[in-house]
């Protein structure tokens, strides 16, 4: 995980986690048109690199560290050694490296190992901020105004222009470049729509001199707080690198430039092989390395494996470092040499994500709440949870985290209950009339399609189980195999039955991009099930303005309890991420927000080369 927490612990509701399928992905409906695509894939032959500076071999951190706050310095170990790598892997490439406008999970991780915010949350305490990039910052007593000051001496990352060939050298990070993220966020034409959403009430950027700025919010917004803090600089000279107003619908189209990232953070992007690996190096100017808190691995690299059980054989070979395993590879590959000789160490825990059956709401088949519960009644998740997670998840009643206080601890998962599922349908009018065994109502048949992900062995395993007991009841599921592009098509344009996917949640709740009835008919919203409630809007909208703790608290039970009887989605589980990781590796730690690598490193003797490199 990178230092930029925010991004990924806060605005996670950004991104579709497909955490349940043997791995995890992070990703979400991809807003670069299929023109785009074809593009890029005539790009293929560029380089997709920049060119960097080795780093030295020196240590770690350096020796003068300056005793200022800093985030997560504490967690840095003074006498790591630097150098070595970490490879992973990736079970697709993804469209570009802009994570503004692609919202997949491999972009936001890239982004964040090349950049850093204003502030990142604690490791152990992700509901604290501390200085990143500010130095320091104040807000008013009705959190509506943001003054901030900046750390002198961070520079972007050197790079070439690919497109205009121009060098651009020592450039250091300003005010401006603070603006010009947020000009762009809330630029319309620019396809961020979903990080959009968290910045609709920001007012102004006002300018107060180089390394000082002021953010003003419109109106009391509890997420003012992370959405500021969480602020990362973008490179102008990268992304308006002409004359004139600055151009949304080029920033969009701008392949070229789009393959590549300039950041200001730990690592530098080094290059993209397209469909194989992305690679990145240590940043030796990093500006964390002041304050103790630089990374020591020299490389980390992702490489593009699609099929599982190759990704299983390369972690057993050494040829990678790190990987989330499958419930079933957790409890049925654990005697392999490499787990029992200590050359694989394993690691289990839960983070705030959850898994779910999505209802389109659009569909006639399912604007009945009580079909909705029905639905959820007929699926037998502890079942599910012994013969397809081995135990390695949680049922789950709600859309929060189960061990956070913004849960309703009250509100218990529907049980797998066939009798009431089928009194509730009879309730809503479905009834076997001919006697074929499937119910109907109005003389239609109750037959919907399951969207499957080619790839996923949970998803081939858990929705036979899913079908079987749906047709005991009279409703005939059909199975549609569809690879990942495809679904997330679908999905861009609500077009689909039903889903099986995931989301990852923040750690203080802002349900409305996925909820709120605003977003239900915007086309790539992550609302996709198209779910309208007025007093869930109303609950949201009061979340978003209230500051006081217990208040908030009580509003999310009543959002969970609403949830729980409309049952938009049916909520799966809870999965525990499973991690393996090679035993080179020292101050590996678990926190609430994972295992940070950033952390991590590895005696010198112990190190390994990247092949190619």
């Amino acid at each position: 995980m990178g230092n930029n927490g925010y991004l990924k612990f806060i605005l996670t509701a950004l991104v579709l986690a497909i955490v349940f399928f043997g791995y995890m992905l992070v990703t979400a409906v991809d807003r670069v048109r299929e023109s785009n695509l074809r593009l890029l894939a005539k790009l293929d032959e560029l380089p997709g690199r920049i060119s960097v500076t080795a780093p030295a071999a020196v240590p770690a951190q350096a020796a003068a560290i300056r005793r200022e706050p800093f985030a997560n310095a504490e967690f840095f170990d003074p006498s790591a050694q630097t150098g070595g790598r970490m490879i992973q892997a990736t079970i697709a490439d993804t469209a570009n490296m802009n994570y503004l406008i692609n919202t997949e999970a491999t972009a936001g991780e890239f982004w964040n190992l090349c950049n850093s915010s204003l502030a990142g949350i604690n490791f152990e305490k992700p509901d604290e901020y501390e200085p990143q990039m500010a130095e320091s910052w104040s807000i008013s007593d009705d959190h509506k105004v943001y003054r901030i000051k900046l750390r002198k001496g961070i520079y972007w990352h050197d790079f070439t222009d690919p497109v205009t060939g121009k060098e651009h050298r020592n450039v250091e990070v300003t005010a401006e470049d603070f603006k010009f993220f947020v000009d762009v966020v809330k630029n319309p034409e620019v396809n961020c729509g979903p990080m959009r959403v968290y910045y609709q009430d920001l007012e102004s950027v006002e300018i107060l001199g180089r390394y000082e700025f002021e953010v003003r919010w419109s109106r009391e917004y509890y997420g003012s707080k992370a959405s500021t803090l969480g602020l990362s600089p973008l490179p102008r000279h990268l992304y308006h690198a002409y004359d004139g107003p600055f151009d949304g619908k080029k920033f969009n189209e701008d392949h070229i430039r789009n393959r590549m990232i300039v950041g200001c953070g730990p690592y530098q992007f080094v290059k993209w092989e397209k469909d194989r690996r992305v690679v990145f190096r240590r940043n030796p100017r990093y500006f964390g390395l002041r304050y103790g808190a630089g990374p020591s691995l020299d490389y980390l690299v992702y490489e593009i494996i699609k099929h599982p059980n190759t990704r299983f054989q390369a972690l057993l070979s050494g040829e990678l470092d790190q990987l989330g395993l499958s419930p079933d590879q957790w409890i049925q590959r654990a005697d392999e040499k490499p787990f029992k000789d200590g050359t694989l160490k394993r690691y289990k825990y839960l983070l705030p994500q959850y898994t779910y059956i999505g209802w389109n709401l659009r569909n006639p088949l399912f604007s009945d709440a009580r079909v909705r519960r029905a639905l959820t009644m007929l699926i037998d998740r502890e079942r599910i949870r012994k013969d397809v997670y081995f135990d390695l998840a949680e049922i789950i009643a709600g859309p929060f985290f189960p061990k956070s206080r913004y849960t309703d601890q009250t509100v218990k998962p529907w049980p797998y209950d066939p009798a009431e599922a089928k009194k509730l349908l009879a309730e809503a009018g479905w009834k076997d009339e001919d006697g074929d065994g499937i119910l109907e109502k109005a003389g239609r048949k109750f037959t919907f399609t399951m969207l499957q992900i080619a790839t996923s062995s949970i998803q081939q395993k858990m929705m036979p189980m899913i079908k079987e007991t749906l047709a005991a009841a009279g409703i005939d599921m059909k199975i549609q195999n569809v690879e990942w592009s495809v679904y997330l098509q679908r999905l861009e344009e609500q077009n689909f039955e039903a889903c099986c996917l995931g989301w990852q949640s923040p750690f203080d709740p802002d349900p409305y991009q996925i909820w709120h009835s605003s977003q239900a008919d915007q086309r790539g919203s992550s609302n996709h099930i198209g779910f309208k409630n007025a007093e869930a809007d109303r609950i949201i909208e009061e979340l978003r303005k209230t500051f006081d703790v217990e208040k908030r608290i009580e509003l999310a039970h009543r959002f969970c309890r609403i949830l729980h009887e409309e049952q938009p989605y049916t909520f799966l589980f809870a999965p525990y991420s499973l991690v393996a990781l090679s035993g080179r590796y020292r101050n590996v730690r678990v926190f609430p927000v994972g295992i940070p690598d950033s952390i991590m490193w590895v005696p010198g003797a112990e190190q390994k080369k990247v092949p190619g490199l």
